[in-house]
């Protein structure tokens, strides 16, 4: 059965193709359209699809829109109320609502040959959790536990998964939403709301929740599986920020607090989820999934033996869930996810193409990975475009920056080359057999979402990684599954004694990651990366500007150096 799933109603427009249960595409539209997020999530957007990443999805299967046998559009307007009627202010969400029932003739005229007819309403929440429960590994009988901004009426989603059944345990009620308080206060902060959640995360690492038990009138769970999150008066607990301004030390405690009381909360939920289910995993999704303090503190100190986050835990992620549950309710096994890699890709020789249509200077060095450990011990800072471009917000080792631990300053520089704040921490990839004697939190990591303490004995040697807390947000890499990445880190620990590398996205402030050879060589092109290392084939800086210089380049610099030459360099 093939099963094209979409989102597209809020934010984070995608689409996932799921055939007899197994994932064979997913991708969001920013990587296509360049916007960040996809565009922004009001209700006058409401009407934009996934246009380009839905066709890409086909064309990966080799599939035309009449192939396929369902869509899964990820809202069911069915379930929705009038926002005034739930306590909301948001007065065009009527016009939401009317797009979203509009939806099968905006995808069939979208999708040239597709039946109208074969589109499918899958509740919000439920696309969440299917995106969870159905993609975790070993997790047949589990719990799961969705927490975001919004859905057709509620912010959150305590499940259980059984065998191919998701049944439904309770859900909280608009307007108490833990997603849209994180997000009011994102806003006050002078910080983009719906998109820079997570620089809130990060600044109130830099505070005291001094503020939290005024925080608790307004933020607190029920003890009934639900909880109370409305109406926070933060004009009365600090004044707002600009964007433009610099953060004050009144705007990291609020922060702080604000991180306190939701993890507070977080883990009351999972406390009575597993007091229902007795589960060993909990699995988690929604835009809330994505605090990975949050997610650690779960870990830690909640009842269940394993948590297994969703790696497009946003909104995006619900384009896979909605696939998945249509499977599932076809009687398909779903298979869980092998990787985020789920993306677009080249071959070696299509790369090569496009490098040749540039008319950049390259070579192709006898192993990409010893050139660009090289490089890092040099301490270059190195752009890394290799595989299938992943799925969800984080870099992970094949749209990545990547640099050297060691140097403290380097925080500092790659902060400067994304041109984003210097509070943001920037993230370790690790050996999965290195990591428990540098790190300490849960294992493996392989999405990076949830946070480690840096043993006391690594965090002089690697100072970039360690946030100001002693923690860090660590990728682990088994090298079965990604052999690439770990062939680097194990020559660079060979170089350096570290089997630590700097791994940030490949992207610079407010554009969405790097997806195809030419977003790379642009992003290379207009920030001081010194090295790209695009598939087999390496382009250095000096040369690039060179070339630049000299205008078009010739035929020999433009790819045809031998390998010999290349790993001599």
């Amino acid at each position: 059965m093939r099963i094209l799933g979409i989102n597209a109603l809020f934010h984070d427009p995608a689409a996932a193709l799921v055939i007899d249960g197994r994932t064979v595409a997913a991708t969001e539209e920013e990587r296509f359209s360049r916007r960040k997020h996809g565009k922004r999530p009001v209700p006058f957007s409401a009407w934009e699809l996934p246009e380009q990443a839905a066709a890409w999805c086909l064309k990966r299967a080799g599939l035309r829109p009449q192939d396929l046998d369902a869509v899964a559009y990820s809202f069911d307007p069915s379930l929705a109320r009038p926002a005034d009627t739930m306590g909301l202010d948001d007065p065009w969400d009527h016009l939401r609502l009317a797009y979203a029932r509009e939806v099968p003739g905006f995808l069939e005229t979208a999708l040239p040959g597709l039946d109208a007819e074969i589109v499918q309403f899958v509740p919000h929440h439920m696309a969440h959790a299917a995106s969870s429960a159905f993609a975790a590994p070993d997790a047949g009988s589990s719990s799961v536990l969705v927490l975001d901004g919004r859905g057709e009426r509620a912010s959150h989603l305590a499940a259980r998964r059984i065998g191919n059944r998701l049944e439904p345990l309770y859900a909280q009620e608009l307007p108490h939403s833990l997603g849209l308080v994180y997000e009011e206060l994102t806003a006050h902060l002078g910080f983009l709301r719906s998109c820079d959640e997570f620089k809130v995360m990060a600044l109130a690492s830099h505070g005291r929740p001094r503020m939290l038990p005024e925080l608790r009138r307004y933020v607190h769970p029920t003890g009934d599986g639900g909880f109370r999150a409305t109406g926070v008066p933060w004009h009365e607990m600090c004044a707002p920020r600009r964007p433009d301004e610099a953060w004050t030390q009144d705007h990291a405690d609020v922060a702080a607090s604000a991180q306190a009381v939701l993890e507070e909360t977080l883990l009351d939920l999972a406390r009575w989820l597993h007091g229902n289910t007795h589960d060993s995993v909990l699995t988690l999704a929604g835009g809330v999934a994505l605090n990975c303090v949050a997610n650690s503190r779960i870990a830690r100190e909640g009842p269940f033996s394993r948590v297994w986050v969703q790696p497009a835990a946003g909104d995006a992620g619900t384009a896979l869930g909605s696939a998945l549950l249509l499977a599932a309710r076809a009687g398909h096994e779903p298979e869980p996810m092998s990787g985020a890699d789920l993306g677009r890709d080249w071959s070696d020789a299509e790369l090569g193409a496009w490098l040749k249509t540039a008319a950049v200077p390259f070579d192709r060095p006898e192993d990409i990975a010893a050139t660009v450990a090289q490089a890092l011990a040099d301490n270059a800072i190195v752009a890394w475009f290799q595989g299938r471009s992943e799925y969800g917000p984080r870099a992970l080792g094949h749209r990545s920056l990547l640099a050297h631990p060691g140097h403290a300053g380097n925080l500092e520089r790659l902060n400067d080359v994304k041109g984003r704040e210097q509070f943001r921490p920037v993230a370790p990839m690790v050996l999965a057999d290195r990591a428990p004697e540098i790190f300490d939190g849960p294992m493996p990591s392989p999405y990076m979402l949830f946070v480690h303490d840096v043993a006391a004995a690594w965090r002089e040697r690697i100072p970039a990684v360690v946030h100001v807390d002693g923690t860090a947000r660590i990728q682990t890499v088994d090298p079965a599954a990604e052999p690439l990445v770990a062939r680097m880190l194990s020559e660079f620990e060979r170089l350096t004694g570290l089997p630590v590398v700097v791994n940030t996205s490949l992207n610079t402030s407010g554009r969405p990651m790097v997806d195809d050879p030419r977003d790379a060589l642009e992003c290379f092109g207009s920030s001081p990366v010194d090295l790209l290392a695009i598939g087999p084939y390496a382009i250095r800086r000096g040369d690039f500007f060179r070339s630049c210089d000299e205008g078009t380049a010739d035929e020999g610099t433009a790819g045809d150096r031998t390998a010999g030459e290349g790993a001599a360099r």
